[in-house]
């Protein structure tokens, strides 16, 4: 494998460095020169935003901070003067400027503070609550095996970024999609979420969205935030963070560790039940590291290194077989070195190259029943991934901005496959490949008029295996009134075959491999309205759709490329502040995914409900809190039908669920965190005859020192 190319980022980056300061003295004559970042960033709720505004920026209840509440702050911690006029609703200290994104479609974010109301226990947990997304869980862990799709596309149709790095491995099916617990809930400071011209950036993949985790920076004073958690199905989870800073070094240091057995008692005929009646081979426990280091060089030059590392070892659950008892062994290793800088004397030039290596390492593990006989199996997939980015970002007069850049990935890939089975034997190989990918990319914002834009991207695509194409993508933002905003969004897209699916038998469900497949290809659009219907409640609503043919699938055991999806659907996302400390948020869905071709022509695509509706409402004062959430899920259409009577057409029913979390301020620094999940206590069908447990809690106590 040529590792040379990893070069290639920094020699331009010096280059440019070098020759940046025939440009900074035209800026300043032109006025382009922006303020310098401060160190606090506000970000703004949509109703303090004033319109004619290229940003649709969505905070999904987002947190107080009036006078009350921020009492409760620790003294260290940033806050705004309540008798500014700009004052924002969220503070956050980062180093350098946020990610210029296209302005056409709405980002939705979910802040740090969201995130522990929530007591979300992974970035699944996060997700469930933002605006498009289906999850189909079975327990903390299992859903990078039951699904998890954003406006009808899969996990592995979407992005995943940790500081705008990816995360994704080539790695499609069953034995690893991304796994959304590889990332410690305590490391993150808030979680983006983006979609349309926003792909011509990160990925021809991308015909869901792009997910960007955002992890913490370290504080003026160095900070140690920590929860222990005790609740149901002997779950126990510990979570440790210390940020702080020395100098001109920043840094964060994050740990956690998770455990549950999640056996409880579940109806007859549901998958995985044992012989006394209980949910079988569904224990999960991970830990998670994660570890940044910041360092400001000078007043243009800063470096930043990250690094995460998981270990899982969990049970798998696949609704499939009566009584599943293969066993997955993940561990994950990602590490990545950013160096940024600001060319010439102004703010409107600021170059970011990113070096990266990802490993997964997957083992699948367990028995195979064959003749009345017990044989062992295994399979192992094994990905090593190298990237390097260059992204620039200039300004180069006000009203054009261009984003461009240069992606480069290497993959390699080790497949294991082991079997005593009689009828197994012939299939036990060892599979190595590579496959290399480049990537120019541009996004080019112009602003005709102050309140209409353009943004027109275009991703220029080379790969070793499936040759070279081209990804368009263009998105338009008018402000019609100080009040409202439309906008609309077309891009253009290709996800290739996994490695996997190309070239390794899968030990779990005895799929074979297919060389011959070819790459999913389509497009995806968007259509909007922002609208401040007043001071205190605001709304977003989209029209989405997308049209994927050649989409990946098994038919008679095999990968098979079997046909056209076409999906279309509405998306709603509203949020109220009615009075002082209460607020309301209400996300909603309907997702119609379309199978247009093959036997299951004109039905609903397997796993993915009609509709999805998210509310809440949260009370805080004081450091007192109490958040009620409600989650309805119409059912989604079951992807396997192997019992006596199943239908192609049978849906799982669909569910009502209430969710209550709440805060006891003990001290000024430590309080006690209460979650009660499933307050109905219905023991509703979440996917595939996989049951939910019925009521459970959760009991703990967070502190800030």
């Amino acid at each position: 494998m040529n590792k040379c190319f990893l070069l290639l980022p920094v020699v331009v980056q010096t280059l440019l460095v070098d020759a940046a300061c025939f440009a900074s003295e035209a800026e300043i004559k032109q006025g382009n020169v922006e303020k310098s970042p401060a160190v606090i960033t506000q970000i703004l709720d949509i109703s303090e935003i004033e319109l004619p505004s290229t940003n649709a920026e969505f905070l999904t209840q987002a947190p107080e901070t009036d006078a009350e509440n921020q009492e409760t702050q620790p003294a260290d911690e940033p806050t705004t003067d309540s008798n500014s006029s700009d004052q924002a609703d969220i503070t956050i200290e980062v180093i350098g400027e946020e990610d210029t994104l296209p302005q056409s479609t709405p980002t939705y974010v979910i802040e740090q503070e969201e995130i522990k109301k929530q007591g979300a226990n992974s970035v699944a947990d996060v997700l469930k609550r933002m605006p498009g997304f289906a999850i189909n869980d079975a327990g903390h862990g299992a859903d990078i095996h039951t699904g998890t799709y954003y406006r009808g596309a899969s996990i592995n149709q979407s992005v995943f970024l940790i500081n705008g790095r990816s995360i994704n491995t080539n790695i499609n099916t069953y034995h690893g999609g991304t796994d959304l617990n590889s990332i410690p809930v305590e490391a993150i400071e808030r979680v983006e979420l983006y979609s349309g011209a926003a792909s011509a950036l990160y990925g021809s993949s991308a015909f869901g969205g792009v997910v960007n985790i955002i992890t913490k920076e370290g504080y003026t004073q160095p900070k140690l935030t920590s929860s222990v958690e005790f609740g149901s199905l002997s779950q126990n989870n510990q979570q440790f963070s210390y940020a702080g800073s020395t100098g001109s070094v920043k840094y964060n240091f994050s740990f956690e560790r998770y455990f549950t057995d999640n056996r409880y008692r579940v109806p007859i005929g549901a998958a995985n039940r044992d012989p006394q009646g209980f949910f079988f081979n569904a224990d999960t426990a991970t830990s998670t590291y994660f570890g940044s280091i910041g360092v400001d060089l000078d007043k243009k030059n800063s470096l930043n290194l990250d690094i995460t590392k998981l270990s899982s070892r969990r049970g798998l659950i696949y609704f499939g077989f009566p009584l599943q008892r293969d066993r997955l062994d993940h561990d994950g290793f990602n590490a990545g070195l950013s160096w940024k800088t600001r060319l010439g004397n102004g703010e409107s030039s600021i170059l970011t190259t990113t070096l990266g290596y990802n490993q997964d390492y997957f083992s699948t593990y367990g028995p195979t029943v064959f003749q009345g006989r017990e044989f062992y199996r295994t399979g192992v997939l094994d990905t090593q991934q190298l990237t390097a980015r260059l992204d620039h970002q200039w300004k180069f007069n006000p009203n054009n901005q261009l984003r461009w850049g240069l992606d480069l990935k290497n993959t390699d890939l080790t497949g294991d496959v082991l079997s005593s089975s009689p009828n197994r034997i012939a299939t036990n190989e060892t599979e190595n490949r590579s496959v290399f990918t480049t990537a120019l990319f541009a996004v080019n914002t112009l602003n005709i008029s102050d309140s209409f834009l353009i943004d027109l991207g275009l991703r220029q695509n080379f790969d070793s295996q499936f040759g070279d194409y081209l990804n368009p993508s263009v998105g338009l933002r008018y402000a019609i009134a100080p009040s409202i905003a439309i906008r609309s969004s077309w891009t253009g897209g290709q996800r290739n075959p996994g490695l996997d699916q190309l070239y390794v038998y899968d030990t779990v469900h005895g799929w074979e491999p297919n060389p011959d497949l070819k790459p999913e290809t389509g497009s995806s659009w968007t259509a909007g309205v922002d609208i401040n219907f007043s001071e205190n409640l605001t709304g977003q609503f989209t029209y989405f759709g997308s049209s994927l043919d050649n989409r990946l699938g098994v038919l008679a055991g095999k990968w098979q490329n079997i046909g056209l999806v076409d999906t279309n659907g509405l998306e709603a996302a509203l949020q109220l502040k009615f009075a002082r400390g209460w607020s309301t948020f209400v996300n909603y869905t309907y997702t119609d995914a379309q199978i247009k071709t093959g036997d299951e022509r004109g039905l609903q695509l397997g796993l993915i409900p009609y509709s999805v509706l998210q509310t809440g409402i949260g009370y805080q004062n004081s450091g007192w809190q109490a958040n009620l959430y409600v989650t309805y899920n119409s059912g989604a259409r079951r992807s396997l039908f192997n019992r006596t009577g199943d239908r192609p057409t049978d849906f799982a029913p669909s569910f009502l669920n209430l969710d209550l979390s709440g805060r006891i301020p003990l001290t000024r620094t430590l309080g006690l965190m209460v979650y009660l999940e499933n307050l109905l206590g219905e023991q509703y069908e979440r996917v595939n005859r996989i049951y939910s447990p019925g009521f459970t809690f959760r009991l703990g106590l967070s502190s800030e020192l």
